[in-house]
């Protein structure tokens, strides 16, 4: 396949139906938008969730090393809420789309993360962050899994890389448009303040709203995208491959009452977070608990990921099973179910080391530049990587075109682990190396963003693509949450550093974060397993 066919956006009537050249851009468009929001919400909590977790503790500008602890924990515990539920709302409205429309349910997707997301910055507590991010957290993992289905279904064969990539670049855009958001806010506190009082709001609100670096205001901006919903509904035009399976009466075969299992499976990962969260061997060091206190993490892993996975993958069992039965056929829910859990542990990857390594970069260029009047390193790094990462998602897309699935998944893993060890292992300050690395270690540990929308739809057939890959991209998530509850244990677990793969790491955030990257070398061995599936059209 040459390059010229990879990045043409001429229309395609065998791959793209009766759709015109205009419904195609506006369902690009309003996909683009989605996702820039996605990116746009998940930079929100990693460049102010260290802020938000000293003001929500009660914690002073500069935590003792106990409050910092402390800090890493909360701040991997509402991480990790926000995957589980990421990974939820991936199945949710995966499901959703499968059963009434692409568009219909994407703008109930865009809706929900964007209400709460502003819900957030009225929260009180650690734990009201947890639960209003773990809501938001539903309509953000669902729109992923539309808003991939439908740019899929309505671009041509020969675009799909191209789209592959814009899919991650937009995600980034909006991940580096906070950093500069937050610059800009930094910037303009004392007017923003002055403002608000000027308008008539009480002064405690104002304080509230404008300290700890403005970390509120921040979230409450992330209304935005509810004007996305309108959008959707009026302009862009519903995927032709659903209606047909639509008219065909196959969407029929998904049954509300099997979401139950989405429900089921939803306390799998929320056991996880329980047993981590909690310290039994500090609150009731007597109990068995306390004194089992590894066993049962450990064992709230093994259990949780398993309800995990027979939950959320219950409705799409149904759905084949039911399927199949009505057309006669034997049942295909096996080599489904197969590729399902392959895209998981291919996503699972990517994101674990994302959100166990990568997304702590801003957290730490503020601990490294702490006490520093005025410094914007937080939102330095958080631009620099993100520029990076629109960079590396075009480029992992395209590479995957033109080499292969399994060949480039294979190099990204090795690029994003020498990245991470290099960023970490590498820097002592917060200087021009250090933004540099940042841009690398993003352009590396999320290109996956743009190899992941090309492979993970090649995988499943259209009455089963939302909820499919939703479930593979999504159930990654879940995965990441585990590595982010560890990337706080690790922070005090290696208080003097730690040595990896001979490159000697400091105490705290790089001992912990580039202890997690290891997870890349398991990328190396499980890509095998996967099909190849380049130059295939999308199957049916």
């Amino acid at each position: 396949m040459s390059s010229a066919k990879t990045t043409s956006l001429a229309p395609e009537t065998a791959s793209s139906g009766a759709i015109t050249s205009a419904g195609r851009w506006m369902a690009l468009l309003a996909a683009l938008l989605g996702w820039l929001f996605d990116g746009a919400e998940m930079g929100l909590f990693s460049m102010v969730g260290r802020a938000a977790m000293q003001d929500l503790l009660g914690f002073g500008s500069a935590p003792s090393k106990p409050e910092e602890d402390q800090i890493a924990l909360y701040f991997g515990i509402v991480i990790a809420m926000f995957l589980v539920g990421a990974a939820t709302g991936g199945v949710l409205f995966g499901w959703l789309g499968d059963r009434i429309g692409r568009v219909r349910a994407m703008s109930l997707s865009v809706l929900t993360y964007a209400v709460f997301t502003g819900l957030c910055g009225f929260a009180a507590t650690p734990l009201q962050l947890a639960v209003l991010r773990f809501v938001a957290s539903l309509g953000m993992g669902g729109e992923w899994a539309l808003g991939v289905a439908l740019v899929m279904e309505v671009w041509p064969n020969r675009s799909r890389a191209l789209m592959a990539g814009l899919i991650g670049a937009a995600a980034n855009v909006g991940y580096m448009l906070v950093g500069f958001v937050g610059l800009v806010l930094a910037a303009w506190l004392t007017t923003v303040e002055k403002t608000l009082l000027g308008w008539g709001v009480g002064v405690e609100t104002v304080q509230s709203l404008v300290a700890f670096k403005g970390w509120r205001l921040l979230m409450i901006m992330g209304t935005t995208p509810a004007i996305l919903t309108f959008f959707f509904r009026l302009f862009v035009p519903e995927s032709e491959k659903w209606q047909e399976q639509n008219s065909r009466g196959t969407t029929s075969h998904w049954k509300a009452a099997d979401l139950f299992g989405v429900l089921v499976g939803a306390f799998g990962p929320g056991l996880i977070i329980l047993a981590w969260a909690q310290d039994w061997s500090k609150s009731h060091p007597e109990s068995w608990m306390g004194q089992n206190l590894g066993l049962v993490r450990w064992g709230s892993i093994a259990v949780g990921l398993l309800v995990a996975t027979i939950g959320y993958t219950y409705p799409v069992l149904r759905f084949v099973m039911r399927s199949t039965a009505a057309a006669g056929r034997p049942s295909e829910t096996r080599p489904i179910l197969g590729r399902m859990l392959i895209a998981a542990l291919l996503s699972g990857i990517a994101l674990l080391g994302t959100w166990a390594s990568a997304q702590w970069a801003a957290a730490w260029a503020g601990k490294l530049t702490n006490g520093i009047a005025g410094s914007t390193a937080r939102e330095w790094t958080q631009i620099f990587s993100a520029a990076g990462a629109c960079v590396g998602t075009i480029a992992a897309a395209m590479a995957g075109n033109l080499f292969g699935r399994r060949i480039s998944y294979f190099a990204l893993c090795v690029m994003s682990l020498a990245a991470t060890l290099w960023f970490y292992g590498g820097n002592s300050e917060y200087n021009t190396q250090f933004l540099v690395s940042a841009f690398l270690l993003g352009a590396t540990t999320a290109s996956f963003y743009g190899w992941l929308p090309l492979y993970l739809p090649e995988l499943f057939g259209t009455s089963v693509r939302a909820t499919g890959q939703g479930f593979g991209f999504n159930f990654g998530r879940i995965l990441a949450a585990v590595g982010a509850l560890q990337s706080g244990v690790l922070t005090s677990l290696f208080p003097n550093g730690v040595k990896l793969l001979g490159i000697p790491m400091a105490g705290g955030y790089p001992a912990a974060c580039s202890t997690m990257s290891l997870v890349y070398l398991l990328g190396l061995l499980v890509i095998w397993l996967a099909p190849e599936t380049r130059g295939r059209p999308l199957p049916e």
